[in-house]
C-alpha cells in the first residue's frame, strides 16, 4: 500500500473526524447531488467526509472507496452509527479502479489528491469512470498558506519539516494552488476554483483552538519521527516548536489563518 503520511493510527483517526466536523460547513455547504445519482467517492479514508456528502444528499447513492481496510472498517463503522443507509464502501485501487468507462455521474475527492505520487494518473481514471456531462469535484489544502500568531522561529522550521517529510514522500502539501492545471490537463473543463479560508483569534476561541489544536498540531505531530530521522529538523526544535503553536491558542492574541482550494470541473461531451 502507498504511504500516507499521517498514518493509520486511531489518533489519526479522530483528527480527521475533528477536521470534518470543524469545517463542515465550510468544505460541504454547496455539495448537494440530485435524486438517484451515482456518486463516486475517491479515497473516503476514515469516512470523515462521507457522512456530510451523504447527510446533504440522501437520496443519492455513494460509492466509497478506499485502499485501507482499516480505515473502511471505520467508515462503515461510522455510517452505520450515523444511521446512513446509502453509502457502499468498497476497497480500490484510485490508481485502478475496479468500474467500467462512464459509471458515475459524479465524483468527490477531498484530501486525497496531495498524498499521491502520480495525482495526474488517478485525475485521468476518476474522468474515465465519469459520465459525460458528469462533474467532479476536487479539495485540497496548501501548506504554503498557513500562518498564525504568536509565531516563533521554531514553530515555523516545525512546520517547513512536515512539509518536507511530505514532499520526500514524492507527494505535494502545496497541492492546492496545482488544482487548475491539474484538472485542465486531465481533460476537465474546470467550472470553478474558490479558496476557502478560515481564519480565527481570540474573538471565536472554539474555532482557534480547533483549528490548533485538533487539526495543524496533531497533523504535525504524525511526521515528527520521520522529520527528525531524516535530519530535517533537531528534536528539540521540533518539539518547541509544535508546543509554540499549540501555545497560540491559548494566547489573548492568538490567531490562525489557512486556505482551502475547491475545484468543480465538468467532463465534457
Amino acid at each position: 500500500m502507498r504511504r500516507y503520511m499521517h498514518g493509520y493510527s486511531q489518533r489519526e483517526a479522530e483528527r480527521l473526524h475533528d477536521q470534518s466536523s470543524i469545517l463542515r460547513q465550510l468544505l460541504h455547504a454547496d455539495v448537494a447531488y440530485p435524486a438517484g445519482c451515482r456518486v463516486l467517492e475517491a479515497g473516503c479514508g476514515v469516512g470523515a467526509q462521507t457522512v456530510a456528502l451523504a447527510t446533504n444528499s440522501p437520496a443519492a447513492e455513494f460509492i466509497s472507496i478506499d485502499m485501507s481496510a482499516q480505515s473502511l472498517e471505520r467508515a462503515q463503522a461510522l455510517v452505520d452509527g450515523e444511521k446512513v443507509t446509502s453509502v457502499r464502501f468498497q476497497q480500490a485501487d484510485i490508481l485502478a479502479m475496479p468500474f467500467s468507462d462512464c459509471s458515475f455521474d459524479h465524483v468527490f475527492v477531498c484530501f486525497v489528491l496531495e498524498h499521491l505520487s502520480d495525482p495526474s494518473r488517478a485525475l485521468a481514471e476518476m474522468r474515465r469512470v465519469l459520465k459525460a456531462g458528469g462533474t467532479i469535484t476536487a479539495i485540497e489544502g496548501d501548506h504554503g498558506s498557513c500562518f498564525w500568531h504568536p509565531e516563533t522561529g521554531e514553530s515555523r522550521k516545525a512546520w517547513h519539516a512536515m512539509i518536507r517529510v511530505q514532499q520526500n514522500l514524492g507527494h505535494d502539501p502545496l497541492i492546492g494552488r496545482r488544482l487548475y492545471p491539474l484538472l485542465t490537463n486531465a481533460g476537465f473543463d474546470v467550472e470553478s476554483i474558490v479558496p476557502l479560508s478560515a481564519y480565527a483569534d481570540a474573538r471565536n476561541p472554539d474555532l482557534l483552538d480547533g483549528g490548533i489544536n485538533k487539526i495543524l498540531a496533531p497533523m504535525m505531530e504524525t511526521a515528527r519521527e520521520e522529520a527528525i530521522g531524516q535530519g530535517l529538523i533537531d528534536r528539540g526544535v521540533w518539539d518547541k516548536g509544535v508546543n509554540d503553536l499549540r501555545l497560540a491558542a491559548a494566547s489573548p492574541y492568538g490567531s490562525v489563518f489557512y486556505t482551502w482550494f475547491k475545484a468543480v470541473g465538468l467532463k465534457g461531451y
